[in-house]
């Protein structure tokens, strides 16, 4: 139902053209001190997106983000049982 998203990191010389980087995908920020911008695509066309950003004489560099292929259930959530005495010492 729902299409897998996944960002890039689009490095830029200059931030002129990064109005120009919508036809690719949702710009979710830009950096105007680090000159960055943070785009969102689909995951289908990210190595399609970064072969044409990285053909762009603007863009430093391309980087995808990993956050799609990370685990994000943890296994050890539970607290800290010696943590918890040290906070009901009653003092």
């Amino acid at each position: 139902m729902f299409i897998q998203r996944q960002g890039l990191v689009v490095w830029l010389y200059s931030l002129k053209q990064a109005k120009m980087l919508r036809r690719f995908g949702n710009v979710h920020y830009v950096s105007k001190k680090l000159k960055y911008v943070v785009l969102y695509c689909n995951q289908q066309e990210v190595d399609e997106i970064m072969e044409k950003l990285n053909s762009f004489s603007f863009v430093k560099k391309v980087e995808p983000s990993y956050k799609p292929f990370l685990r994000m259930e943890y296994e050890n959530s539970a607290p800290d049982k010696a943590k918890e005495y040290d906070y009901k010492m009653g003092i």
